[in-house]
């Protein structure tokens, strides 16, 4: 159990330190939120839990095919948000990205690649 609770905290303390970086330098906050620090975290919780490496692989070549599909919300989320506020824009970006992610994955599935 204190392994679980050891996992949160840092894991949450990655999240949090990036909000604080991003209230005092836009660039900054971006950088490190661009980081994969949450997936780097998983791989090392995965390894430390001693995964497969073929599981620890696996999670590392899925996530890239997942992030490829998020980018667009990015460049429309500030685009959005002043015309539509902040839970709207939210949510045209989730679904922006779902549909994103469903073409992608039937485009890459021509290619053999299997996300879904």
């Amino acid at each position: 159990m204190t392994w679980i609770i050891t996992k949160y905290f840092l894991t949450a303390a990655v999240v949090v330190l990036i909000s604080e970086l991003a209230k005092r330098s836009d660039k900054l906050g971006g950088f490190v939120a661009a980081l994969p620090l949450i997936t780097v975290l998983a791989l090392i919780w995965m390894y430390v839990e001693n995964q497969p490496q073929e599981k620890i692989a696996n999670q590392a070549w899925y996530t890239f095919w997942y992030v490829l599909p998020t980018l667009p919300m990015f460049l429309v989320f500030p685009w959005l948000l002043p015309r539509l506020g902040f839970w709207p824009t939210l949510l045209a970006c989730v679904v922006i990205t779902v549909v994103c992610f469903g073409l992608f994955a039937l485009v890459l599935r021509r290619f053999g690649i299997e996300l879904m």
